[in-house]
């Protein structure tokens, strides 16, 4: 996994404002404690309210808030579709970011009712 893409994947984790271990974010995302330390600095040095220190844990102390994203109704649905039939071809070379990006605007948008996992 790209540094970006764990950086990203990290700050979803975090967003539920929960203490997390440096061990524990390592297991999720299959790195080593040392690389989540760096990690951790790296979003800091970026301006992201993280706080923390190895031995200890991790906490993003403000809520990240995103600008709107206002989409139709129609829209909506053919982004699901579209993202559901391409993640359904499991040999395609886009399937799992299809699955990725399902996830994501199911975060993005829960309003929406998405089920990431569901059909």
């Amino acid at each position: 996994m790209k540094r970006d893409q764990r950086l990203y994947d990290l700050v979803q984790m975090m967003r539920d404002g929960k203490v997390r271990t440096a061990s524990e974010l390592a297991r999720a995302m299959g790195v080593s404690t040392r690389t989540i330390w760096r990690d951790m600095a790296i979003m800091a040095q970026t301006g992201l309210p993280v706080e923390g220190e190895p031995g200890v844990g991790y906490i993003l102390r403000e809520p990240l808030v995103l600008p709107p994203t206002v989409l139709t109704p129609d829209e909506l649905a053919a982004l699901e579709e579209a993202l559901r039939t391409l993640a359904g071809q499991p040999d395609h070379p886009r399937a799992r970011a299809a699955r990725s990006l399902l996830y994501k605007v199911a975060t993005l948008l829960p309003q929406a009712g998405i089920d990431p996992e569901g059909s």
